[in-house]
C-alpha cells in the first residue's frame, strides 16, 4: 500500500495570449501549489476491476468527485501501464479550479515515475504543473513549465457550491469582443462570469466584507484573496450566505519549490 500526497494547484494569474491551430488556447500563467491537498492510497495489484473508494473530507468538501471511466487516476493509471486499488480522500472540490483532478493524476504519474511533460499534458493542461508543483511560469498549452522562487503566502478561498465548466469559459472568451478580454490578474474572467453570473454576485458580497480585492481562480468558481482579511485564523474556515448559495472561505498556504 503507497499514500500519495496530491496537492491542489492555485493560478495565481492566468493571460492568454494565442490560440493554436487545433482551438487550445495558449497561456502565460503563474501557478502555485497549496497545502489543500488530496491522499490516495494505491494498492497495485492484477485483478481486472480494481476497487475505487472515494471520501469526502472537510474543509472543502469533494462535491462532484467523477468517479467512473473518465476519472483521472483511471485514466492517469490506464496510460502508463498499471492497475492498483484507489482509496482517494478528496479535500479538493472538483470543478472549482484549483487542479483537484489534475493534482490525483499527477500523483499517480509520480508514482509511476512517468512525469514527462508531453505525456502529462494528454491529461489536461493543469496535470504538467502539478507533477512538478511549487511556484512556476506555466507557458504553451500547460506543458512548459518554468521553476520560479517560492513565496510563502497566505490566501483566503472562497469556494461556491457550483461549478464553471472549463470548455463553456473558454468558449464564452472566443466570443467575446478584444476589450472584454483582457483582465489585471485573469483573463478569463469576464468569460466565466458570461457562463456563470453567480461569480460577480460571490465577489461583491466578499469584497464588500472583506475590503479586499478577489480574483477569479483559473477558470473554476473558486475566488482567492491574498492574506485572512476575514480573520478566519486559527479555525481557517468560515461560511458566508450569499443568495447565490453558501460560499465556504478556507485559509490555505502555498508550499515549497517542490511537490514530493
Amino acid at each position: 500500500m503507497t499514500t500519495l500526497h496530491a496537492p491542489a494547484k492555485l493560478t495565481w494569474s492566468l493571460h492568454v495570449v494565442g490560440v493554436r491551430p487545433d482551438g487550445l488556447h495558449l497561456l502565460d500563467a503563474e501557478m502555485v501549489t497549496l497545502d489543500l491537498a488530496d491522499s490516495i492510497e494505491l494498492d497495485e495489484t492484477e485483478d481486472d476491476s480494481p476497487r475505487f473508494v472515494v471520501v469526502a473530507e472537510s474543509p472543502a468538501g469533494a462535491g462532484d468527485t467523477r468517479v467512473g471511466d473518465d476519472d483521472l487516476i483511471h485514466r492517469a493509471l490506464q496510460l502508463v501501464g498499471r492497475r492498483a486499488h484507489v482509496s482517494l480522500i478528496k479535500r479538493i472540490p472538483i470543478g472549482a479550479g484549483l487542479g483537484g483532478g489534475s493534482a490525483d493524476a499527477a500523483a499517480v504519474l509520480r508514482w509511476a515515475g512517468r512525469t514527462e511533460p508531453e505525456l502529462a499534458v494528454s491529461l489536461g493542461a493543469d496535470v504538467p504543473f502539478c507533477c512538478v508543483g511549487g511556484r512556476a511560469e506555466v507557458r504553451g498549452v500547460g506543458e512548459l513549465i518554468e521553476p520560479l522562487e517560492p513565496v510563502a503566502r497566505t490566501v483566503t478561498l472562497a469556494l461556491s457550491s457550483f461549478k464553471v465548466d472549463t470548455a463553456a469559459c473558454y468558449r464564452a472568451f472566443d466570443e467575446l469582443d478584444p476589450g472584454q478580454r483582457q483582465h489585471v490578474r485573469n483573463d478569463l474572467t469576464s468569460a466565466a462570469e458570461r457562463v456563470a453570473p453567480q461569480l460577480a454576485v460571490v465577489r461583491d458580497v466578499l469584497e464588500a466584507r472583506s475590503g479586499s480585492t478577489f480574483t477569479l481562480a483559473g477558470s473554476g468558481s473558486t475566488m482567492f484573496c491574498e492574506g485572512d482579511p476575514l480573520g478566519l485564523g486559527a479555525t481557517g474556515v468560515e461560511v458566508i450566505e450569499t443568495r447565490t448559495g453558501p460560499v465556504r472561505m478556507v485559509l490555505a498556504r502555498t508550499e515549497g519549490p517542490q511537490v514530493s
